[in-house]
């Protein structure tokens, strides 16, 4: 799958790694905003209760 993205990314290699990365990033900023938050609302360990004893 990598190998396929990095196969059409257009551009020398120095255009290549930037858009490499700007890729990735947009991936983990929707993670971040999007996945994450949505999946914390649902998932059995957001109810976490600290007692001092």
């Amino acid at each position: 799958m990598y190998l396929w993205i990095w196969r059409h990314l257009p551009g020398p290699l120095p255009l290549r790694l930037l858009q490499a990365l700007l890729l990735l990033g947009a991936v983990v900023l929707l993670l971040f905003l999007v996945v994450f938050p949505a999946v914390d609302q649902v998932s059995p360990w957001s109810d976490v209760t600290v007692d001092q004893g």
